[in-house]
Parts: C-alpha cells; structure tokens; sequence
C-alpha cells in the first residue's frame, strides 16, 4: 500500500482515478478547491482536503510516495478569454505543487496533459513526436507544465509521466460528467435524450470524412484511470514520459448521435450549423507508447459500452435533480 495525493480529485476524471487507487489498496488523499467540481465527486474512503494547489506545501509531506496531478482549469474557450486565469492556475499552480514535492521529497509525478498541446495536428495518428502548437491558452499551459516537469526532472530528479488525453467519456461508478456549463459532445447528446436540451448541434457535415462530421478519438474514463496506476509502477527516477491516451480509434459526431439514438431509445434532433474555427476534421490518437512502456492497453473500446455508461450516470442524475425539484 502506498499513499498519494490527487489534485483535482472531486472532478470527473480526477474521482475516478482517486477510486481505481483506493481499489488498488492505497490510501488516498484527494485536494480540491470545489471550484470546478463537486463534494460528492469525491470517492468514499479518500480524505479530503478543500484548498488550492497553490498552497500544497501546507499538507504534503514525506509520507506521501507520489502526486496524481489532476488540478486544472479546461474550458478552452474560457482559457481564450481569461488567459491569465489559466496561466495563474496551471502554470503558477503546478509551480507552486513542485516546490512543495521538492521540499516534501516526494519524487513520483503523473501529470494530467491534453492533446490540445498538439492543436491541429499535421497527420493522424497523432504520436508523441508530432509538433506541439496549442491553439489556445488552455493548451498552452498545459504544454509549459510539460516543460516544466522535464526540467524538474533532469535538475532534480524527479520521476514523471504526463498522460496526454484525447476525449474522455463514458462514467465509472458515482464518477460522471456534470460539467457546467457542459463542452463535451456525449453528454451534450444525452441532455437531448433527456429532454434538457431540444437539438444537438453538428458544427460542420462537410468534411472530408466518411459522413462529413468531425472525426475523434473517445476514450473510457475508467480506461484512463487505470493508465494513471500503470503509469506509477512504470516512471523512473530522472524521466520525463510522455504518453498519449486514446483508443487509436475515430469515432464521427453523426455516429455519436446515432448510438445515443441506439442506447437511449429517444430522438435526437440534429441542427447542422457552421463548422468552428480550428476544429481539425480527424483527431485521433496513437497509443504505442503507452502500450510499450506502460504496459497499458484500452479494455473498453467499444462507444456503444461508453455512452451506455455514460447515459447510465446521465439518467440518475436526472431523477435527483427532478426529485430534489419536487421535494
């Protein structure tokens, strides 16, 4: 058994990794400021601390063997209109988490990164040798903590593995999206099913795709957290590892839609609209890496189990809202 501290983990992803760790055995301390997520995010068994990462070195200490860093704002379209709000969190954050990992000696690092460090990829499958060129602020401090994790390394010996996220979905238990406001396409799709939402918006059916939709790579949050356990047992004192994590995979908006028709039983209304700016049409990942050197490999590739999963954690969401409504 060992412990760790999980930045970030009353949110989606940063819950259910705090979960797989205590399934492992371990003794988990999760830290968040609840500014983006929720109390109940937080999995039973996990001590909670309410704070800001900034101000980590008042509760990190030697008996930690490791940081699962989680902790970061995400909204890119946010991130393009408050760029200091996120330069501030992710950047001056991470900063501030390193010197207290320095002070603590605590030296073993993953780090939660994004495929956004890439922007609009030159070829698909994205590897970790493709060009970094973020679109965004979002994508940029997340490429700068990347860069800062490898210095902190070399100097100081740290061991550390960046997992680079390609679109993550699906639900895990009391784990789910319940973003506000809500960006990501699956639950999107299912607040239609619900009722909460009259249509789904398709940003572009003229691309070269096989339907004309936007092409991307979704991968199961529970997938994900078991990358995190993987990549604890794999780091090296002194190493940088970066990693992409997807399911190698490309999935089409037309064909997210269709299979939240196919889970879920509801009509879908779909209203076309003009492609966004920036939004490449295929994005999908290359997982090779994390495979050879995690010895990791998706287990629920399939988006019919996804969504299913994630229409699952939707529909209980609802009844609470409703019946809190009504009581």
């Amino acid at each position: 058994m060992s412990r760790y501290l999980v930045t970030g983990g009353a949110g989606y992803v940063g819950g259910t990794v705090a979960a797989h760790l205590l399934e492992a055995g371990h003794e988990v301390t999760v830290l968040d400021d609840l500014s983006t997520s929720f109390r109940a995010g937080v999995p039973a068994g996990a001590a909670f601390v309410e704070g800001r990462i900034q101000d980590a070195a008042r509760w990190l200490d030697p008996s930690y063997d490791g940081v699962l860093h989680l902790a970061a704002f995400s909204q890119v379209g946010e991130s393009v209109a408050q760029p200091e709000k996120y330069w501030e969190n992710n950047v001056g954050g991470t900063m501030a988490l390193l010197a207290a990992m320095r002070a603590a000696g605590v030296r073993k690092l993953v780090f939660s990164s994004t495929a956004a460090t890439y922007g609009e990829p030159e070829s698909v499958p994205v590897t970790e040798a493709a060009p970094t060129a973020p679109t965004s602020p979002y994508g940029a401090t997340k490429l700068a903590v990347d860069h800062m994790i490898g210095g902190e390394c070399a100097a100081h010996g740290l061991a550390a593995v960046s997992l680079r996220y390609f679109n993550v979905a699906g639900a895990y238990g009391e784990c789910g999206e319940r973003h506000d406001p809500e960006s990501h396409l699956i639950p999107l799709v299912l607040q239609v099913a619900l009722g909460r939402r009259e249509a789904i918006h398709v940003y572009g059916d003229d691309y070269p795709t096989p339907d004309g939709t936007c092409v991307r790579d979704y991968i199961h949050v529970a997938d994900l957290a078991e990358a995190h356990l993987r990549a604890l047992d794999a780091m090296t004192s002194g190493e940088h590892l970066i990693c992409n994590l997807g399911n190698g995979n490309g999935f089409s908006v037309r064909e997210v839609v269709d299979t939240v028709r196919e889970v879920t039983g509801h009509p879908v209304p779909e209203v076309v609209a003009a492609r966004r700016p920036g939004d490449p049409a295929v994005l999908v990942a290359s997982a090779a890496t994390a495979r050879e050197r995690l010895g990791w490999a998706p287990s629920r590739p399939d988006l019919r189990a996804i969504v299913g999963d994630a229409w699952a954690f939707a529909r209980k969401q609802h009844t609470e809202r409703s019946e809190q409504a009504q009581g």
